[in-house]
């Protein structure tokens, strides 16, 4: 008993971790249009990204009092940022949105941006706040991410 009991735990431990992650769409809710209510990832690698705004590589910011023009930057440099991680849009399971002065009008040219990002057949959970103003006074929206990424055992290295 003591060596299938070994033999079990090694060949639980050596087996490869993979992110599993599953986009929920629990009943007793109303439909969730280009949001996943609950999304469940386990286990992996977790990315936590700071919010990000309209600046190019040099620190400018890009569309200056353009909404659509400020969030295809941030969407930009959240693919930038995810990249230096090591993951990609398809393992982000949340993101948060900030946006000045915001109004529900707006919300078709935001989701065009992000549709050309995620995976419109499994998106991620998703939060949207209007907010009265952002760090500096030309910024538009701000947007942080997490992802989640399966992390490779030492075999699969």
């Amino acid at each position: 008993m003591k060596t299938l009991l070994s033999f079990l735990l090694a060949l639980v431990v050596t087996l490869p971790l993979s992110a599993q992650t599953e986009f929920l769409k629990p009943t007793g809710l109303a439909p969730a249009h280009g949001y996943t209510h609950s999304v469940v990832s386990k286990p992996g690698k977790l990315i936590f990204l700071s919010g990000q705004v309209a600046n190019d590589p040099a620190g400018q910011l890009v569309g200056k009092g353009n909404l659509k023009g400020q969030t295809e930057r941030v969407f930009a440099n959240l693919k930038a940022a995810l990249a230096a991680a090591g993951a990609t849009f398809n393992d982000v399971v949340k993101i948060t949105w900030y946006v000045k002065g915001y109004k529900p009008d707006e919300l078709p040219a935001l989701r065009a941006v992000r549709d050309k990002y995620v995976n419109t057949s499994a998106p991620p959970a998703s939060t949207l706040v209007g907010v009265a103003s952002l760090f500096q006074e030309d910024y538009l929206i701000e947007v942080d991410a997490i992802a989640v990424v399966a992390e490779k055992s030492e075999k699969t290295k």
